[in-house]
């Protein structure tokens, strides 16, 4: 009886431990950040465009099955995925370090052989027994739940990184498919180019042999044509590096990529919102992912201070032995021993004394990860916000210079026709127009482009909950 109160007693003791103990270490939280009230360049206010999911904001049908078949397959959001099961794995194996930890083994003598084994407490060898042994360490300085902090901080980390790797596939395929459309339209303005010089070579050779101009003259169409040659070539070249390149990106080996609405047909919203500062540092997954490094790395400094200090472990084990398998079982061969183990270090303290150090230098190094990491994001923020208001601007100016070249080639046709000026004016027109049309195109791309940057920028596809 007295025993009993005894071991009640112990439990008791052991709890109350248990309980009124608290974790090494600092505990983790949110490093102050300055963040400004609205960004630099915004021009809109309202919800921001991150709040869109992209499907509502890509409305190209052929695009939204691209990002679809690349979400399925794409080689490297599989191995994220993989990876994050990975780190739920082992943070279930590192709560099972709160739970004592048994061990069966069982024994008998080799056919033949007349040997026993020796069991502690016991002056003669058995030639049979079987025994349990428990080893649970009380985490008296909270290493294991430091431990188990550092886990689940790993594995939020690594799911922000799936995150990220899903947001930038989005963001990849949508370009590549813009670059794509660009091609197309290049590629159809310089055969369309390619077509024109044909015709102006063809017709300044007849004029060669009727001597109306020089030799000079001919030379300057011939070398337009073959410049529009190597134009169309670079493209088609180009076309095709893109369609392997997106090709990898839905998981495929190289295929020819289907499109659907032409880059001027696109829709984008008219207005893009960035949302508040504040907000991308709740959104965005590279900095949540930062942040969740920055409070493993903190964990850890627990970790370390408190493999400073003893381990306290109950330790024992029960079993059964016999020189007889049948008297195995039977009362009287049971046997037990337990109690407490106390383990610290010693010539190693030293050691882990530099073992903290190592620990809270680490963390200072992802604080300032985690910093440079928040001023790259409001940088590209920024980045993003002007190109779309740049090119906004840009695009609508080329549009009239098109326009404007347009009109100057068809009178420079006419006065040519009525021999009022020579065909290098012709030529001068068609030149200025096609490299407008060129650039017109690259800057239509660059707008959609920047949207597309921005929606990545601010963590696109984020859901308030």
């Amino acid at each position: 009886m007295m025993q009993s109160h005894n071991r009640i007693r112990i439990l008791l003791l052991f709890s109350s431990l248990l309980l009124a103990s608290c974790a090494m270490g600092p505990d983790y939280s949110r490093p102050p950040i300055d963040t400004a009230e609205k960004f630099r360049m915004a021009q809109t206010e309202g919800q921001s465009i991150a709040n869109l999911p992209w499907w509502e904001l890509l409305q190209d049908e052929e695009l939204q099955r691209l990002i679809n078949q690349a979400l399925l397959e794409n080689r490297d959001l599989k191995r994220a995925v993989a990876s994050v099961e990975e780190l739920q794995a082992r943070l279930r194996i590192a709560r099972m370090d709160f739970l004592p930890k048994m061990d069966i083994n069982a024994n008998a003598p080799a056919m033949g052989t007349l040997g026993g084994f020796l069991i502690p407490g016991f002056p003669t060898p058995f030639n049979y027994f079987g025994q349990t042994t428990l080893n649970w360490e009380l985490d008296i300085w909270g290493r294991l739940r430091r431990s188990n902090e550092a886990a689940r901080a790993d594995l939020m980390a690594r799911e922000e990184s799936r995150r990220a790797i899903v947001l930038t596939l989005v963001s990849s395929v949508a370009q590549s498919y813009f670059d794509l459309l660009q091609f197309d339209m290049q590629l159809d303005i310089a055969r369309r180019a390619l077509a024109s010089w044909e015709e102006s070579v063809a017709i300044s050779r007849a004029q060669l042999r009727g001597g109306l101009i020089s030799r000079l003259d001919l030379d300057q169409f011939e070398a337009e044509r073959a410049n529009a040659t190597a134009r169309v070539a670079e493209l088609e070249r180009q076309m095709v590096q893109k369609e392997n390149e997106l090709s990898v990106l839905l998981g495929k080996n190289p295929v020819p990529i289907v499109r659907g609405h032409s880059l001027t047909e696109q829709l984008m919203p008219p207005e893009v919102p960035a949302g508040l500062p504040s907000e991308l540092l709740q959104r965005r997954p590279d900095i949540l992912q930062a942040e969740q490094t920055l409070a493993a790395a903190t964990a850890r400094i627990g970790m370390a201070k408190a493999a400073r200090f003893p381990k306290l472990t109950i330790t024992g084990f029960l079993g059964v032995a016999s020189p007889a398998l049948s008297n195995l079982l039977l009362s009287g061969s049971e046997f037990g021993v337990g109690g407490l183990g106390l383990a610290g270090p010693l010539l190693n303290a030293q050691g882990l004394g530099f073992d903290q150090r190592a620990a809270e230098a680490q963390a200072r190094q992802v604080l300032a990860q985690y910093e440079q990491t928040i001023l790259v994001a409001f940088k590209e923020v920024e980045d993003a916000l002007v190109a779309i208001r740049t090119a906004n601007d840009q695009r609508k100016t080329q549009q009239e210079q098109v326009e404007a070249l347009r009109s100057a080639l068809h009178v420079s046709d006419l006065r040519y026709k009525g021999g009022i000026t020579s065909y290098v004016d012709v030529l001068l027109a068609k030149r200025n127009l096609f490299n407008a049309e060129f650039a017109l195109t690259a800057t239509h791309r660059l707008h959609l482009v920047s949207i597309i940057q921005l929606y990545k920028a601010l963590g696109g596809g984020w859901s308030p909950t």
